[in-house]
């Protein structure tokens, strides 16, 4: 090992290194450890990238595409996110010129979009309980996080939404991350509306995480860019949609003014997306949006498989509208601290889940369960709760 210096170490970057690695790798880690453990921690479908995305990409790399692409990605693409954005959830027609940049994944995406449209000290308010990632960028951007408490019924409502700008009249934006990392609770168009009415009032901008619009079970996803498009900064990508997790394509679109900001900021973090990937998000646009359908239907059996399992253990959970997560409240005769909780659940039976507490207030007593895997595994995983929960009860 090399040693470093304390010297050296004191200069670090002293904002970063007060940040701590993502909490949901740190588990999924130490559970990794154990052997013959069933992991049910990250959101990763379990699905292949469709064929005809795979030979689009072969094709392109055949095609020797293998220089620097335009810094906000290729026409063809901003144009492909366009028609796709206004044809599928009836946003305003965005200008691939000027208002659509394609990123590294959505999480390059949100640290461009923080990184441009905030200055140190600004306030963000952030739902939660909520996907970690978020508050690790506001920390290094010098963001104030003003966190709202969804709990118990996980969604933000007008009054919970008033009362937090009351008390904090000075926040700048809000982050809407629906349907949610972690709770998989999304909102009706109705329930939008009643938001946007009070953010427009107050002129917040809105940043709108919408990664996981393509699945949702109960009704079509409404878009906030559709509500309140000149306060909206909206993101998504291709990974949870089309199983294209490790081609790592994302994008941000919104207002040519404030994308001219957005656009510097990534620029700077990176040359370019890779090409042949940015060949694959076209033709999942262009030739592949019925994609999503068949997973989707798969994701929505497996939940109901999932909950009632759960219910059959005694857990309860917020109905999940989309994505492929369940947040489920541990039964008040079981050690509730979900920390120690998914640990011994870990050692005892061999089935890894994430802690609520690791994604805000709000999640403190809950467990999250990510359904991306496979029914036979999620069967199993079932079984294994409940003889967890047996054994417990003796």
């Amino acid at each position: 090992m090399v040693e470093v210096s304390e010297a050296l170490v004191s200069q670090f970057n002293k904002t970063l290194a007060k940040i701590v690695p993502s909490p949901i790798r740190v588990v999924d880690d130490k559970f990794s450890k154990i052997d013959g453990i069933l992991k049910l921690t990250l959101g990763e479908p379990d699905f292949s990238a469709p064929e005809h995305i795979k030979q689009a990409i072969i094709a392109d790399v055949a095609a020797d595409d293998s220089h620097y692409s335009p810094s906000q990605g290729v026409m063809a693409l901003r144009e492909a996110i366009s028609d796709y954005l206004t044809e599928r959830f009836d946003t305003p027609k965005y200008q691939p010129q000027s208002e659509i940049s394609v990123t590294v994944g959505a999480a390059e995406a949100i640290n461009a979009t923080f990184q441009a449209l905030f200055n140190p000290g600004d306030e963000l308010i952030v739902p939660t309980p909520t996907f970690p990632l978020y508050e690790s960028v506001a920390k290094m951007n010098h963001i104030e996080v003003i966190g709202l408490n969804t709990a118990p019924d996980f969604i933000v409502t007008p009054a919970k939404l008033t009362a937090t700008i009351a008390e904090h009249p000075n926040a700048k934006a809000i982050l809407l991350n629906y349907p949610s990392n972690p709770t998989g609770v999304t909102y009706s168009a109705a329930q939008l509306a009643a938001l946007a009415d009070i953010l427009r009032e107050h002129n917040l901008l809105v940043i709108s995480d919408e990664i996981y619009a393509e699945l949702v079970y109960d009704e079509k996803h409404t878009s906030m860019a559709k509500l309140l498009s000149e306060q909206t900064i909206l993101i998504s990508g291709l990974s949870k949609s089309h199983a294209m997790t490790g081609y790592r394509i994302g994008y941000v679109v919104g207002p040519a003014a404030l994308m001219a900001q957005v656009g510097k900021a990534h620029q700077s973090m990176v040359a370019t997306a890779p090409g042949p990937m940015m060949a694959g998000a076209i033709e999942a646009l262009r030739n592949g949006r019925e994609d999503p359908v068949v997973m989707r239907e798969v994701y929505q059996k497996r939940r109901d498989l999932v909950l009632a399992g759960l219910a059959k253990a005694g857990f309860t959970a917020a109905q999940p509208g989309g994505a492929f997560y369940i947040f489920a409240k541990i039964p008040a005769s079981l050690n509730t601290n979900d920390l120690e909780f998914v640990y011994d659940l870990a050692e005892t039976v061999k089935l890894g889940i994430a802690p609520g507490s690791i994604f805000g207030a709000g999640g403190e007593g809950y467990i999250r369960i990510s359904y991306a895997a496979s029914t036979e595994n999620l069967q199993t995983a079932m079984t294994r709760l409940q003889h967890y929960v047996e054994l417990k009860n003796k």
